[in-house]
């Protein structure tokens, strides 16, 4: 599964990667279904947000590591190397730009309903 992750660029800013989650582990239930699954990742914690239409949130980096699973709306998150990246429903992000310049966020088209999950910082998403 792709997602984009917003990172540290070499200049103090931030740029996107594109992150291959790894959904590999395969299992069949007791009806003949079988569903894969990524490795189980630790969470801190998690939270829904609501940004309203119009939201606009100048340079800032990630205020931690996390997730972000967007459940309705679409948010535009531009880097700063002038990147702009749109992610809309059932899309995911990996915020991870803290201590950096940052990113700029927006809401695209109407309001958004984003689900947080803050990663700890050796989470690792490529295992």
């Amino acid at each position: 599964m792709k997602i984009t992750r917003f990172a540290a660029g070499p200049d103090g800013g931030s740029k996107f990667i594109e992150v291959d989650l790894a959904i590999e582990n395969a299992s069949t239930d007791a009806w003949g279904n079988t569903s894969r699954r990524s490795a189980t990742l630790p969470a801190q914690s998690a939270m829904v947000t609501e940004m309203p239409e119009g939201l606009y949130q100048d340079w800032h980096p990630a205020s931690r590591r996390q997730l972000l699973f967007v459940l309705s709306g679409t948010l535009e998150i531009e880097t700063s190397d002038g990147t702009k990246h749109r992610c809309s429903s059932g899309e995911v992000f990996l915020a991870d730009d803290v201590g950096t310049s940052g990113h700029r966020s927006r809401t695209i088209g109407g309001p958004a309903r984003v689900l947080f999950v803050q990663l700890p910082p050796e989470a690792n998403l490529d295992a």
